[in-house]
């Protein structure tokens, strides 16, 4: 990061599916900060990247103005004449502005003091279709730097020995038809490094060991999305593909061994030093082949399944996983309110607590780095605004910092937590808050136990009075980070420059983006002063010791500003003799070197100018300690900040000696005593008006963990905790410190059952996890029973046995009550969670009649294989309704209101997967059924399909000789093959519906006077093929020989069906009470493993007679003799 060590709001990612815990990482690469890698590159391209030195937005007069003036490029081109370059401010020279505000420190200097400034220029010839660019230095306190530049076929690469005096352009050295794309650099040995091909021409990479001076190239059998070099071993390095693969070097990228396969991108971690075993392990987040996302961890080049280990013994959710510090973070994927687990050191995990109520909607994971969480949390009531919580120690308790901190937009569309870490002073912090449609800046000396507004300059830099009076109006600051790296952004400090900050912001009420300038602290946020009247960036040098300014690039300039004292006063310099649009500044790349390079160009045309500027001139000397002043941080007056008092020394201003690489800021520091603002409000608790920190409303304090058993003691809170890394001692600290106590004897409270995935289903035959939690009870002394509802259950003597879940496979599919029941000597608790076990439905065959009377009630039957109790959702729509009929049953009642031809759709859901099917039925006012059967011949040819059915239904219409819209017939699925008749009235209604009645009884009586004819003869039959003749028979007769081919004339059917009619009346008066048992039923009891497709007609009144199966009656002999024979075939 140019320009120091001062730590940008974090930008965290989501983290649900569409979200995930993120922490920014340094990576081994040209997107890091600058002062991590370890040679200078530059990459230029028509398509500007994120995180590279970009061209800065102009408007095309700016463009056309300089093109007129020839300002097309150049190399060489001086620093102009030594007054250029240090001439100091004055009115005759300079703006009115300018010149207001140091006209009167600055008259105390004369021209021939100040000091000069070295630069030399060097043009990239040929380089002028390229906009961006990426620089870094080679090495510690190396002369070698590296710029390269991108461009749609390739990145071109220079290099330089001379820090930036001179370049010689690298491409050469690695072959002509090689075309680079990427760059990185070892952070452990800056000398190292690795360059990738363009995956589209070749997948390689080349290694240097030198500081780019040679390459060489090794093939790759995958093509590399990104590098992540080990903190410590130089060689040793990850590749992540494009296929989602992870890959381990040990020898710097020569060899390449697969680690895992399926891993989330940017989701792996090499080992964190004194916190792993082992320096190899590599932390990663993979997903298992039914989707489901693991943290995993393993060796890097023996990452085989049996080594591999699983830290988190259950599924988190995408892109969750974080490793950082002391922490390991993760989500668990939970159907309501998002769930968090930390590792601390690695010790297992628990669950985060956050306030009960805060219900996060989206949370991101700020800073680790001081022993302690950051975490910026959106609630379920906010929209464009966090609110701030810190936790303890571990990372599991959390308490509220700030609310509403404020969001901005930021790179590539993230949103970007308007908060600042100040460096150099541990604890102190500047937020941005939104209250009551405004944003006020605010700052923080205790971590955020406590805030305060900013007191806004005294004077302008004309030295008029500002009345600007706390409350109501303040100074507000843009907390911005900067989308170019090589540029400051809106907000610098430096570790080695405690104190001082440096800021664009306005004065007023609120926050503008209007009207703004640069303002400066010198002692750390208490008082502050303008500098400049426009946006300039600021860059500290020599350690803090003195620091540049340079206008915005939005226009071009040959100057830069330089101060020694803070800010107070600052010289011009000069550093080209043309305006330069500037792009990037890198500062300090060595720490013995006081060098700065300077990235831009001329005009939109012009090639990229690399100035160097030595401003080791600037100094004339070592500082030594009369050049030195102590200098107390303080808070508004306070002595002691986070428990101590900091003493600390600055150069005197003025003195141009240059500070030593082992020069140290810090004089001293001597511990407070402890006083209230050194604690803050323990988890639970909320601060009152008064200032004390009370229980919340949803807290219990004298809730004891289950951990606490009987004999042991606890700390018993005081509804305070001390801020962590805060120094102070004695005083109030035992007043406020936890209290040791034993720990009580309790009965079982706050039993919870819960699975281990937080879900209410499961698939049948999977191993579900329960897991058990009690709030209050000695979990040493608790025996814990647990029912799963499937007649099973176990019980364990003390709670402990149940921390790794408590597993258990269901066998078959339900809805099952599972109870929980913990006891001990003073009581007992109990829970209970129901769990639905459900498995795919494979099939689903809708039972239906084939005919219906209008206005009658009606059974429909769906039957679903394999059957499922109560875990099966059925979805009927009936006729023309738009909506469906939803029930957890398979039958439904459902009566027709109009004649005609009516559609049935029935839709079966379980378990992800939903089927259908389809029948038809015939509403009418009134009909005659029959029902039929055949000789056995038929069944060897009966498929059992519908489609068959259907056929044979036509053919069986066709012998009958009669009106085909009078007639419909339905054959049933399976064997022996059986089918129903159904005889219905004209479709001319207009002789009335009892007139119809009386002709379709004349129509069934004259059929039952030719019934016995044509049954004796055998004269009802059809030819299915040639050679194999099919009789039709009342079921109520014996059955016909098994074989019969001999001839009959197909006009004989009438008869057979007549002496059908005539029988089937006659049963029917005997059995007519009993019609409203369903055919269905009476069909399963003669073969129950028959697949039922179609059922008789129901429905009717008493005054419609229907002749079903159940009301003949057959001989006993004949019938169970041949049903018997070929419901065996059937089952086989």
């Amino acid at each position: 990061r140019a320009g120091g060590d001062s730590a940008p709001r974090t930008a965290p990612n989501s983290l649900s599916p569409s979200a995930s815990l993120s922490l920014s990482l340094s990576r081994c690469l040209f997107r890091a900060h600058t002062r991590q890698l370890a040679a200078i590159q530059l990459l230029l391209s028509p398509m500007a990247e994120d995180s590279a030195l970009r061209r800065a937005r102009r408007s095309g007069h700016e463009f056309a103005e300089f093109g007129e003036n020839g300002w097309t490029g150049g190399a060489g081109v001086d620093a102009g004449s030594p007054d250029e370059r240090g001439s100091m401010l004055d009115a005759h020279k300079q703006g009115r502005s300018e010149f207001r505000w140091n006209r009167d420190e600055g008259r105390g200097n004369t021209r021939q003091d100040e000091p000069k400034l070295t630069s030399s220029t060097f043009a990239l010839t040929g380089d002028s279709a390229h906009n961006h660019a990426v620089v870094y230095w080679s090495g510690q306190n190396s002369s070698v730097s590296t710029p390269c530049f991108h461009a749609s076929d390739g990145f071109f690469s220079f290099r330089s020995t001379d820090y930036g005096s001179t370049y010689e352009r690298m491409n050469d050295k690695v072959g002509s038809k090689t075309v680079l794309s990427y760059l990185y650099v070892c952070p452990s040995n800056k000398r190292k490094i690795m360059v990738l091909t363009d995956p589209e021409f070749e997948s390689s990479v080349l290694i240097s060991t030198d500081e780019g001076a040679s390459y060489q190239k090794y093939r790759l059998n995958f093509y590399v999305l990104s590098l992540l070099f080990h903190p410590t071993e130089e060689d040793w390095a990850l590749a992540y593909s494009h296929d989602q693969k992870l890959y381990s070097s040990v020898d710097f990228g020569r060899k390449w061994q697969l680690i895992h396969e399926h891993v989330t991108p940017n989701r792996f971690y090499w080992s964190v030093t004194g916190l792993d075993r082992e320096p190899d392990l590599v932390h990663m987040e993979a997903h298992t082949p039914d989707g489901n996302v693991q943290y995993v961890t393993c060796r890097a080049q023996m990452c085989t399944e049996a080594n591999r280990n699983y830290p988190f013994p259950g599924y988190i959710d995408i892109s969750s996983l974080v490793v950082q510090d002391d922490y390991i973070f993760i989500q668990v994927p939970t159907s309501g309110r998002a769930t968090y687990y930390v590792s601390y050191k690695r010790e297992p995990f628990i669950q985060i607590k956050l306030p009960k109520y805060s219900l996060p909607k989206d949370l991101h994971i700020v800073s680790t780095d001081e022993k302690q969480v950051f975490a910026a949390v959106q609630e379920w009531n906010q929209n464009d605004t966090y609110n701030l919580y810190l936790s303890d120690t571990r990372g599991i308790y959390f308490t509220l910092a700030m609310e509403n901190v404020k969001t901005t937009r930021g790179i590539g569309g993230n949103q970007m937590l308007d908060l600042y870490e100040v460096a150099g002073i541990k604890g102190m912090l500047i937020a941005n808050k939104r209250h009551d449609n405004q944003v006020k800046t605010y700052i923080t000396y205790n971590k955020g136990r406590d805030w305060r507004l900013l007191q806004a300059p005294a004077s302008d830099l004309e030295g008029n009075d500002i009345h600007c009076i706390l409350p109501f109006c303040s100074l507000h600051l843009q907390l911005q980070m900067s989308e170019n790296p090589y540029l400051s952004g809106t907000i610098s400090t430096k570790n080695s420059a405690p104190g001082i900050i440096v800021a664009t912001g306005n004065i007023g009420a609120e926050l503008s983006y209007n009207n703004v300038g640069m303002f400066i602290s010198s002692d750390a946020g208490n008082t502050w002063r303008p500098i400049f009247e426009e946006e300039h960036n600021i860059w500290f040098l020599d350690k803090g010791g003195a620091l540049v300014a340079v206008k915005q690039p939005s226009v071009p300039t040959r100057h830069l500003w330089v101060s020694f004292d803070e800010g107070r006063q600052w010289t011009q310099h000069s550093f080209s003799s043309v305006p330069l649009f500037v792009d990037g500044v890198l500062v300090e790349a060595g720490a013995e070197n006081q060098i700065m390079t300077f990235f831009g160009h001329f005009s939109h045309r012009s090639e990229w100018q690399l100035i160097k500027i030595d401003y080791k001139s600037i100094f004339s000397r070592k500082c030594t300690e009369e050049d030195y002043q102590t200098w107390h941080l303080h808070n508004q007056g306070e002595p002691c900040v986070m428990g101590q008092k900091q003493i600390y020394m600055k150069r005197r201003p003025g003195n141009y000696c240059m500070l030593g690489k082992d020069y140290s800021r810090i004089l001293s520091a001597e511990s407070c005593i402890c006083r209230a603002h050194d604690f803050e409000c323990d988890y639970g608790y909320e601060r009152g008006s008064d200032g004390n920190c009370k229980p919340a409303f949803w807290f219990n304090p004298s809730t004891v963990s289950r951990s606490c058993s009987q004999g042991q003691n606890y700390f018993n809170s005081t509804g305070y905790r001390k801020v962590v890394l805060n120094n102070c001692t004695k005083g109030v600290k035992e007043l406020y410190t936890p209290r040791k106590q034993q720990c009580p004897n309790r009965p079982p409270k706050g039993l919870l059952l819960t699975t281990k995935d937080g879900k209410l289903t499961a698939g049948l035959g999977s191993n579900v996890t329960f897991m058990v939690h009690l709030d209050e009870g000695d979990s040493l002394r608790t025996n814990i029973q647990l029912d799963f509802g499937d007649g099973t259950a176990v019980s364990y003597s003390n709670l402990s046995w149940t921390e790794e879940g408590i597993k258990h496979i269901y066998k078959s599919a339900g809805i099952f009550r599972v109870t929980a029941f913990a006891e001990n000597t003073l009581g007992y608790d109990t829970t209970t969670l129901y769990l639905h076990v459900t498995c795919p439905v494979e099939h689903v065959q809708l039972l239906a009649p084939f005919v219906v009377i209008r206005n009658k009630e009606v059974n429909i039957t769906a039957v679903v294989l394999p059957s499922h109790s109560r875990t099966v959702t059925y979805f009927w729509w009936l006729g023309n309704n738009t909506e469906p009929v939803i029930t957890l049953d398979g039958s439904i009642s459902h009566t027709f209101q109009s004649e005609g031809m009516h559609t049935i759709t029935v839709q079966v859901a379980a378990s992800n997967t939903i089927l259908q099917d389809t029948k038809t039925i015939a509403v009418k006012e009134f009909f005659k059924s029959l029902l039929l059967s055949f000789s056995p011949n038929l069944d060897e040819f009966n498929p059992d399909i519908p489609e068959w059915r259907q056929d044979v239904g036509r053919v069986i219409k066709k012998v009958a000789e009669f009106p085909e819209e009078q007639l419909l017939v339905a054959v049933f699925p399976g064997v022996p093959t059986a089918a129903e008749l159904f005889l219905l009235p004209y479709k001319n209604q207009s002789e009335g519906k009892k007139k119809s009645e009386e002709a379709l009884e004349r129509v069934w009586v004259s059929l039952g006077e030719i019934h016995e004819d044509a049954l004796n003869q055998n004269l009802v039959e059809f030819e299915l093929k040639p050679g194999v003749r099919v009789i039709v028979y009342n079921t109520q007769l014996t059955l016909a020989p098994l074989v019969d081919s001999s001839p009959r004339h197909s006009s004989s059917a009438m008869l057979m069906l007549l002496s059908v009619v005539f029988l089937g009346l006659a049963v029917f008066l005997i059995y007519k009470f009993k019609r409203k048992i369903p055919w269905i039923n009476i069909y399963a009891e003669v073969n129950q493993e028959k697949e039922q497709e179609m059922i008789g007609s129901v429905g009717q009144g008493d005054s419609t007679p229907k002749i079903t199966l159940s009301e003949f009656s057959t001989s006993k002999e004949l019938m169970e003799k041949e049903l018997d024979a070929r419901v065996k075939s059937l089952i086989s």
